[in-house]
């Protein structure tokens, strides 16, 4: 398993390679948009937003946004490490935190839900290529992460943990004499 530093160098090292194989189709709008993908997704959406990492300090004072996400996951959990899965769910949970914000927020003057969403249907709309070249970096990075980490197989999350069966507990070997 990999340290923290060790993913952020990786991402950095990699984050402008990933960009350039963009270039081909996207032009230079294309590479910026993938090569900021992968490092937001490897330096602020990491898999280890599920414990106190690096990416869980980056965020700031609103780091206290993914306290429920960290607390309701065990870390390597199939939810957090999981090719598509994990970094998927990482998005959904940040817009619906940010919709959420927003809602509560919204006597103070910001935006209601509504208008956020119609303007992130307008983007998709005039954007899609951009936007998936970024949502690409995001989960490539993930998997850069995973890789690193050694992940075969990611552990089940607490509350599904209490569901599974428990086997049997295996004896010692220790002769007897």
């Amino acid at each position: 398993m990999a340290s923290g530093r060790q993913h952020d160098r990786a991402t950095w090292i990699l984050g402008l390679p990933f960009a350039l194989l963009w270039w081909p189709w996207l032009g230079p709008s294309g590479a910026i948009s993938g090569g900021l993908g992968f490092l937001i997704g490897g330096l602020l959406l990491s898999p280890d937003l599920d414990t106190r990492s690096n990416a869980t300090r980056r965020w700031g004072v609103l780091k206290l946004l993914w306290w429920p996400y960290r607390r309701t996951l065990s870390h390597r959990s199939l939810f957090s490490h999981s090719p598509l899965l994990g970094s998927s769910l990482r998005l959904a949970y940040l817009a619906g935190m940010v919709l959420l914000v927003s809602a509560c927020l919204q006597p103070m003057g910001t935006p209601p839900p509504q208008v956020l969403l119609r303007g992130a249907a307008q983007l998709w709309q005039q954007h899609t290529p951009l936007i998936m070249s970024a949502a690409v970096g995001i989960e490539a990075s993930s998997w850069l992460h995973l890789v690193q980490d050694g992940d075969p197989m990611p552990r089940m999350p607490r509350p599904l943990q209490a569901l599974r069966p428990r086997g049997r507990r295996k004896r010692s070997s220790k002769v007897r004499r």
